[in-house]
């Protein structure tokens, strides 16, 4: 992946593991993106220190609201790739420190990881809330602008 700045049309959401609420928030924000008509932007997601699999509860949690999470796989995301994001939300686990033209914003949410299934349920919908409100500042500061047929 290049690390040329993208002219703020890239997002990340990164956590320890990258293997819950990083990966719920990547979800709801392809389906955001697909939503609004925002083609040009990219998503990206990651961890410091990736798992091996998506929590099967949070998989779980998940195809209750029609994703499927079942073919994705925790990754590592380097400090670089971050740096060429316009905006980073880390997910209340993470010290990153990157160049001050990156916003980064902690959601400090809960870890699913370890939690039951009602549990994960809450957590699933405050990231549903924080993504939605993400791409609702998205597109009220000009950072991205929707595809326009016509």
């Amino acid at each position: 992946m290049d690390s040329e700045p993208n002219s703020g049309r890239r997002i990340a959401f990164v956590c320890v593991r990258n293997a819950g609420r990083s990966q719920m928030a990547t979800a709801y924000a392809e389906r955001e993106k697909a939503d609004r008509g925002l083609e040009d932007l990219e998503i990206v997601t990651g961890g410091t220190h990736p798992v091996d699999d998506v929590h099967e509860v949070v998989a779980e949690a998940m195809a209750e609201e029609g994703f499927d999470l079942s073919d994705r796989t925790p990754q590592e995301v380097s400090t670089e790739t971050l740096e060429t994001c316009d905006r980073v939300a880390t997910m209340g686990c993470s010290t990153l420190e990157l160049d001050a033209g990156v916003d980064v914003r902690d959601w400090d949410l809960p870890d699913p990881g370890e939690e039951d299934l009602e549990r994960v349920r809450e957590i699933r919908e405050e990231v549903r809330e924080r993504v939605s409100a993400l791409f609702d500042e998205l597109e009220s500061d000009g950072t991205v602008e929707a595809e326009r047929e016509g």
